[in-house]
């Protein structure tokens, strides 16, 4: 060991190259404690936790270049090693995480002609294989996996603030292993090819419990894999943390307080509703009254909340739930989604009786959900007597709080978000650069946009004369309705998001 002072890195995490990283085999890194660095002079450092365990002299033959040595904590190179192993920019396959030795015999196991498909699903190198494919996803942030089957190979893609990424690439001889570990733990039938199935699975992890739901469907080449990811403590959100304004939040905290009617929200899939009204519920939810809900799926549990799920097979549908519950004396009531109009009559039925009624629909606008319940088939005179209220939502991207920068506007798009030369002295218009905690992409993390339309007298009218939506729409500007797209505006005028990232968002407005 050399003779001069050993530097101690109190953030390594600034001095992380990616690419170097991926010189080493992962589980060499993890299993040994140690994270490869570059400090500004290109010097390569060597962290590691405990010095005299550490081989400096095999790691110098490995990279066949000088490296010094450094000390840093064993969590601040674990976290690193989590965090940046697996960068969206490097071609590393997460085959090089296992050991050399299990690389050899999952080849071999994969290669042998009539091998039993569930006895290779349950050996090790699948196993392990698998968890670092979901360990992985959880380290990077990512809300869904994507395991998809090509001609020739097999890709892991993580959907990451709502973007997907190609992770990595695998050879296509491991496609059936993986996906039959996938239905194993999901408790699916592994023979079965043809048909799409759907299951549920959990991990643990850092004392966390992961749910994974799952969807397996075939396709041309071969069965298609995508896995949600529900961390129920980045999930379960309260109002404050969704991104409302003030005026919106207390606008929405005064709806899902009244004692009956119907709440709706609206926005495509993937939008952030489910959050949203989970939310609504976890504030509402006392002792003093009892709510039901008709999920499909139910995605997480709320302690004090009965939560049905439905099941179609069994002729437990959206409407059939709703008639049973409302002799289950609830006082607050949200059904996941209103597809027809049986399930649209009998919520309406329910909210004309006495309770408040949380659902969602896949429409554009807060007025276009009016116009859709329309088009099913119910009377707008029922729904002018019993919605509250409507709200529209959509999830963007916000900056990166590391590589974010304060830049003049675009003025060519400042207008299409409905701002101008007026609002640049008061704007602090910001634009993210790209860095290695945001992978490039210059957006770390998401937030709401909201537009919530209250219903007053003279939009029922509106409503029961079969208005069309656009003129409900112009009434509601009058009075002040805050859009999507104005919503929009405001976040980015105080440097949260960039004007393209709210237009990509609301482009079908």
């Amino acid at each position: 060991m050399e003779n001069r002072s050993i530097l101690w890195i109190e953030n390594p995490e600034e001095m992380i190259d990616p690419e170097l990283l991926t010189l080493f085999p992962y589980a060499f890194l993890k299993n040994r404690c140690l994270l490869p660095l570059k400090n500004s002079e290109g010097e390569i450092i060597i962290a590691t936790d405990d010095i005299l365990k550490t081989d400096i002299g095999e790691i110098r033959s490995q990279l066949n270049r000088e490296v010094k040595i450094a000390l840093a904590s064993a969590e601040d190179i674990q976290n690193c090693l989590d965090k940046f192993y697996y960068h969206p920019n490097s071609s590393k396959k997460i085959v090089e995480d296992l050991d050399s030795e299990e690389i050899i015999h999952l080849e071999e196991d994969i290669d042998v002609a009539g091998m039993n498909l569930l006895d290779l699903a349950n050996k090790a190198p699948v196993i392990r294989l698998v968890n670092q494919i979901f360990y992985r996803a959880l380290s990077m942030r990512a809300s869904d996996i994507h395991i998809q089957v090509g001609e020739s190979d097999l890709k892991v893609r993580y959907r990451i603030d709502g973007v997907l990424h190609d992770i990595f690439t695998l050879p296509r001889k491991y496609h059936p292993a993986i996906v039959t570990r996938v239905k194993i733990i999901s408790n699916l039938d592994i023979a079965e090819k043809r048909i799409p199935q759907d299951g549920r699975t959990s991990i643990k992890t850092d004392n966390k419990k992961i749910d994974i739901r799952v969807s397996i469907i075939p396709t041309f080449f071969g069965e298609s894999v995508v896995l949600r990811l529900l961390d129920r403590s980045t999930f379960l959100f309260s109002l404050k943390d969704l991104g409302f304004s003030s005026e919106c939040y207390e606008k929405f905290n005064r709806l899902i307080h009244l004692d009956h009617g119907i709440i709706l929200l609206t926005g495509p899939t993937g939008s952030g509703k489910t959050t949203t009204l989970y939310a609504a519920l976890s504030q509402i939810n006392n002792p003093g009254i009892n709510i039901v809900t008709l999920e499909d799926p139910v995605e997480y549990n709320i302690d004090g909340v009965n939560q049905i799920q439905v099941n179609p097979k069994v002729g437990l549908t959206f409407a059939n739930g709703l008639r049973s519950i409302l002799r289950h004396d609830p006082n607050i009531i949200m059904v996941g989604e209103i597809r027809d109009v049986e399930t649209a009559e009998m919520a309406i039925q329910a909210a004309l009786t006495g309770h408040l009624v949380f659902s969602t629909l896949h429409t554009n606008d807060s007025t276009g959900a009016i116009v859709r319940l329309i088009d099913i088939g119910v009377e707008p005179y029922l729904i002018a007597s019993s919605l509250v209220g409507v709200m529209a939502q959509r999830l963007i991207r916000l900056n990166c709080p590391e590589c974010s920068v304060e830049i003049k506007p675009p003025l060519a798009q400042l207008e299409q978000v409905a701002l101008g030369e007026k609002d640049i002295p008061e704007m602090k218009y910001r634009e993210g650069k790209g860095c290695k905690k945001c992978f490039k992409e210059g957006f770390y993390g998401r937030t709401g946009i909201f537009e919530l339309l209250v219903i007053d007298d003279e939009i029922r009218n509106k409503i029961s004369a079969k208005t069309s939506a656009l003129e409900i729409k112009k009434l509601a500007l009058k009075k002040n309705l805050v859009t999507l797209r104005m919503d929009g505006a405001e976040k980015i005028k105080k440097g949260l998001t960039t004007i393209s990232e709210v237009l990509r968002v609301t482009q079908e407005i």
